[in-house]
């Protein structure tokens, strides 16, 4: 494949031209199995389409990287760390504008946790496909804020302590949150064993939000203001925050 611009040609499909430092791939879509994971790049949609247009030939290739073989001395920690990294690494080849991921859970939430790109889970079944089929859609805008400076708000406690903080930093460290305000306490729901969890509600009119956190027999339901304009796109905030939430252990399945 040769660049975009300059036609300078490329060592892999999709890489950023160093020549005359130019994107040449839009997002990459990573499917994670547990020890493969398969890296499709898609490319920029030209300007002009017509009816015929095949969303296919958006696909610029693919690139598979193989978890190198555990030799028994390297522990599962550094194992996944090591997987997740030459991933991540692979993606930064492209330096894209979004990534997109499916596929194994922890190797997904370690290459995240990596890539410091806009990162959405999308369905396992098709994940390039479902990657394609959203092509068009506007992009959000991204809010580049320290997670801390994004609270607001009368209300200042939040039930956890500790643990309710780190739940809703780790909502508004997501890019497309512009702040999140806490309401008050409610003590009087039905209790729960299972510690803080953490869920964020469908999306309104406007595309904002709500994190509901419940611990023990207190709710508190805290607002998310997002860069999104619409319930559409909210939604796909909302489904990108309780993915993040889970993956830290808050979900309503998590073990945090």
């Amino acid at each position: 494949m040769n660049c975009r611009r300059c036609r300078t040609p490329l060592e892999k499909p999709g890489d950023y031209c160093l020549s005359c430092d130019a994107a040449n791939c839009e997002s990459v879509v990573i499917e994670f199995g547990d020890r493969r994971a398969t890296l499709t790049m898609i490319g920029f949609e030209p300007e002009r389409t017509g009816d015929d247009f095949d969303p296919s030939s958006l696909v610029l290739g693919e690139t598979t990287v193989t978890a190198v073989p555990d030799d028994g001395e390297r522990t599962a920690t550094m194992y996944l760390r090591n997987f997740a990294g030459r991933v991540a690494d692979e993606a930064r080849r492209k330096r894209p504008e979004t990534v997109y991921a499916a596929g194994e859970r922890d190797p997904l939430r370690e290459a995240r946790a990596q890539l410091h790109y806009e990162f959405y889970r999308v369905p396992d079944d098709d994940p390039v496909g479902a990657v394609l089929e959203r092509r068009g859609e506007p992009a959000l805008a991204t809010v580049e804020m320290p997670p801390g400076e994004k609270l607001g708000g009368s209300h200042s406690t939040l039930i956890g302590d500790r643990t309710g903080m780190k739940a809703v930093l780790t909502a508004a460290e997501h890019p497309h949150v512009k702040k999140v305000i806490p309401g008050p306490i409610d003590a009087g729901g039905q209790g729960s064993q299972s510690g803080l969890r953490a869920k964020v509600t469908r999306a309104d009119q406007h595309g904002n939000v709500r994190l509901l956190l419940r611990d023990g027999s207190s709710v508190q339901e805290n607002r998310v203001v997002t860069t999104a304009g619409d319930r559409e796109t909210g939604e796909r905030v909302r489904a990108a925050l309780n993915e993040v939430l889970t993956d830290a252990g808050f979900g309503e399945d998590g073990h945090g």
